[in-house]
């Protein structure tokens, strides 16, 4: 009774293979899926007293599957943990060569020489040995430097290091895009520039303005994973299950950002290039872009399409139906941090509503013109892009004046 006791105790601690004898416990691996230990025992039968019980042996077959699971290990720094290598860790987790890898977390030399991967510890940069720390005096590299096609000159914390080396396979991974898939190479740079980039900078104690800035951020995703660690006069200073609640945290974002990125980003991408390439056939100028099914975030899309399709004349307006059925014309801005337009609504319709709009302009239906000019409403389609027309041709009179004065 008393191995028949063990057992039932035992098979209540886990998940238990009656193919190999093993006892599959959680401990602290990069994935939700658990690494396995095991516990080795053998469903030999062994009589006692006349009853059938159990013991425990080495099995072969179970050495052989705990050391399969255990070959793979990442290593990075124990202590006070920070975004970097967090979320290098988390990247490296979504690949399926690193997904039932061991987290080691230590300073130890030998023990990070026993690993795969080391990222954010170590004094070295060296991608051939999978070695990706930047906290040597040496390193200097950012994106730019190590892919020169690459516009970016933060410096590279382990977070960079590794989506600059796994980014594009971690992407692909999570996406199943294609790794030719031109969208694929779109959401890698987008990312990099509005979510890794940030955690670099601020690893690498890099200010996002040259003077002292005007108040406090507290909240980004960096500060958040700090505060995961234990605070200063904690009784516990373990930093284990803060660590992998910032891997969790972390891992949540940049899904939630990437599921918002191919969902939603690109598709309004889509939009925007269509209106682009469709842009003389509203207007001969090329100057107005049409959304025929609505606005979308279109902005950061058309600056960049413009570079890209080699747009030859800067687009001035967009059109698009709003939610109440009406039409909107919206000026362009000269660039996406200024309040400043390419070319306002005319100066002498701003401020001015209804009927008196219309019977200023001389186009019906005209609902209101904003007091900065910066956007415009009519009832039809057709009365949006009138307003868009009227105002560059009073441009076209006006730069005409000008030239012959």
């Amino acid at each position: 009774m008393f191995l028949k006791s063990n057992l039932l105790q035992l098979l209540h601690r886990g998940p238990f293979c009656t193919q190999t004898g093993i006892f599959f416990k959680k401990t602290a691996p990069c994935s939700s899926v658990p690494v396995a230990f095991a516990r080795k025992i053998s469903l030999r039968p062994l009589k006692l007293a006349g009853k059938t019980e159990r013991r425990y042996m080495h099995a072969p077959a179970a050495k052989r599957l705990c050391s399969e699971k255990m070959t793979v290990k990442i290593g990075t720094h124990n202590g006070t943990f920070h975004c970097d290598e967090v979320l290098a860790c988390f990247f490296l987790c979504q690949l399926p060569e690193y997904k039932d890898a061991k987290i080691i977390r230590t300073r130890d030399p030998a023990e990070l020489a026993k690993c795969d991967i080391v990222v954010d510890v170590g004094g070295e940069y060296d991608p051939k040995k999978h070695r990706y720390d930047h906290h040597q005096r040496s390193f200097t590299e950012t994106f730019h430097s190590v892919c020169p096609e690459k516009p970016w000159v933060t410096k590279l914390s382990s977070a960079g290091l590794v989506y600059l080396h796994f980014g594009r396979q971690v992407l692909a991974h999570l996406t199943q895009l294609e790794p030719s898939d031109r969208q694929l190479e779109v959401l890698y740079d987008k990312l990099y520039e509005n979510f890794v980039e940030e955690v670099d900078a601020v690893d690498n104690g890099i200010s996002q303005t040259d003077g002292e800035a005007r108040y406090t951020v507290t909240t980004t995703l960096s500060s958040r994973v700090g505060h995961l660690n234990p605070r200063w006069n904690s009784k516990s200073q373990d930093t284990e299950e803060g660590f992998h609640k910032a891997l969790a945290m972390v891992g949540a974002e940049f899904l939630d950002r990437l599921d918002y990125y191919r969902h939603a980003w690109l598709p309004a991408r889509a939009t925007v290039e269509e209106a682009v390439r469709n842009r003389t056939q509203v207007d001969p100028s090329g100057e107005v872009l049409l959304f025929s099914q609505g606005g979308c975030p279109w902005k950061e899309h058309l600056f960049s399409l413009e570079k890209e399709l080699e747009v030859p004349t800067p687009i001035k307006f967009v059109l698009y139906a709003d939610q109440n059925g009406q039409w909107r014309v919206q000026c362009v801005p000269a660039g996406l941090n200024t309040f400043q337009n390419r070319l306002s609504l005319l100066e002498e319709w701003r401020g001015v509503r209804d009927d008196a709009l219309s019977e200023l302009s001389g186009i019906p239906d005209c609902v209101f013109v904003h007091a900065s000019g910066f956007i415009g409403g009519n009832k039809t389609k057709e009365g949006a892009l009138e307003m868009a027309r009227r105002t560059l041709q009073g441009a076209a009179k006006s730069n005409s004046s000008n030239g012959s004065s």
